[in-house]
């Protein structure tokens, strides 16, 4: 004897994987967040420390090329990103939704196939017999009031 088992593992499994994967994502988003901090504090610091040589507009510039090219380090990993949750979505479509609605569709017809049967083994001959035994009732019921 064949037992199934319950889907309930997968669903468990399935969701801890996920728990998983958004821990990982907040911490690696903390700990980004923080260096990024770290370098904007450090950057400021180095900014604001008295010298006598330099001008502040160049160190003000400097700083703003270092945060415009980690904006722009961070933006390309955003793309990465999404370009592999694209991916992943077509992987989805063509692997998993066109079989189900191939399969649906093959279904669809096949009900379709036997309504047209049904529809004309059974149905139009119970429709043709209620006819002649309609018209027979008639014509019995214009006999006996000739009769009368």
């Amino acid at each position: 004897m064949t037992t199934l088992s319950s889907p309930e593992p997968t669903q468990a499994v399935t969701s801890q994987s996920v728990e998983r994967q958004q821990r990982a994502i907040l911490t690696w988003s903390i700990i980004v967040g923080i260096v990024v901090l770290a370098l904007l504090g450090t950057a400021l610091y180095f900014l604001l420390r008295p010298e006598t040589s330099g001008e502040t507009v160049s160190k003000i510039r400097d700083v703003f090329i270092i945060v415009l090219a980690l904006e722009s380090l961070l933006i390309g990993a955003a793309l990465i990103v999404l370009i592999v949750q694209i991916a992943s979505l077509i992987n989805l479509l063509q692997n998993e939704v066109r079989p189900i609605l191939k399969s649906t569709n093959e279904t669809v017809n096949h009900l379709r196939g036997t309504a047209e049967f049904l529809g004309e083994n059974v149905v139009q001959p119970v429709i043709q017999l209620n006819t002649y035994l309609a018209g027979l009732q008639r014509v019995i019921e214009l006999i006996r009031l000739k009769r009368k």
